[in-house]
């Protein structure tokens, strides 16, 4: 869960209190913010991941159906927190956090239904850094088998934790396409340029790495070469979630069966949707295109 507020130029001292101009809750992060924005889209799509057995898990899971995902698949995990965060907006769009790990951590492979993996058009890895339970052999080979039917998989990140990244290089010659941001790609290669981290990074197996870069856009990276596909030149409100919304078009790009530039541009369309209002699934009330 995301708790957003905007704009905030400073922390109260004390007691005192600033007026803002506007609060939302929102479900977010790398999985269940790309699930929703998914939804929103008019993709079909269902979240497979934990939450806590608190009042965050139950409200988390309540906004996520009431936004049509497939809230089936979402464990309750006795005893543990919800991943929650606090956002304090700036001005600028920048958006600083204070946030709790939550039951994602110990998601492991006895909590997955296997043929809803296997079954998928396209299953998204959302913040396998911090999802150990699945850096498992075994949940590696249950993605190789999906892959080998047919199924496309994609994978982003959730932090910027440099102790976090050797693990991922694991998840790499399994995933098709590979969408971290700048910083991540950079702490993974140990690059001195994305175009370099995108070059290393494709090397470990992805079909296609593609690095996004913020206002500079993204950097696509497949065996036919580099491709920059810049940002739309849109008011900027809140940049939290336009990574998760990148994703989200993405995959809805490749479901419609557009080549890896093309569904790169519509990646880039919704992630400028929800860079123009609060929260990682502002401005989504239905189909989005790069026209």
């Amino acid at each position: 869960m995301d708790v957003l507020a905007r704009p905030v130029e400073s922390i109260p001292e004390g007691q005192d209190t600033h007026l803002v101009e506007q609060m939302r809750i929102t479900a977010a992060g790398a999985a269940a913010g790309t699930a929703v924005d998914l939804a929103k889209i008019g993709v079909p799509v269902a979240s497979l991941g934990a939450v806590g057995d608190d009042e965050l898990g139950d409200f988390l899971i309540m906004v996520m159906r009431n936004r049509g995902v497939d809230v089936a698949g979402i464990v309750r995990k006795p005893g543990e927190q919800t991943a929650a965060s606090i956002l304090p907006i700036r001005p600028d769009g920048g958006r600083p956090s204070f946030h709790v790990p939550g039951a994602n951590l110990g998601l492991s492979l006895a909590d997955i239904d296997q043929e809803r993996v296997t079954a998928a058009q396209v299953v998204h890895l959302g913040g396998m850094d911090v999802t150990w339970g699945l850096h498992d052999p075994a949940f590696f080979d249950l993605v190789d088998k999906a892959r080998e039917g047919g199924t496309a998989v994609t994978m982003d990140l959730l932090s910027n934790m440099a102790d976090l990244m050797p693990a991922v290089r694991a998840f790499l010659p399994h995933v098709d396409y590979f969408l971290p941001n700048e910083e991540q790609a950079l702490l993974l290669t140990g690059a001195a340029t994305v175009e370099e981290a995108a070059a290393a990074l494709l090397a470990e197996g992805p079909r296609g790495v593609l690095i996004t870069l913020g206002a500079e856009g993204s950097l696509v990276a497949t065996e036919e070469g580099l491709t920059r596909v810049p940002a739309l030149d849109v008011p900027v409100v809140d940049t939290t979630g336009c990574g998760d919304a990148y994703c989200a078009g993405f995959v809805a790009g490749l479901i419609e069966g557009r080549d890896v530039v093309g569904a790169a541009r519509l990646g880039t369309a919704v992630a400028a949707r929800v860079a123009g209002g609060l929260g990682s699934d502002a401005g989504l009330d239905g189909p989005v295109t790069d026209a």
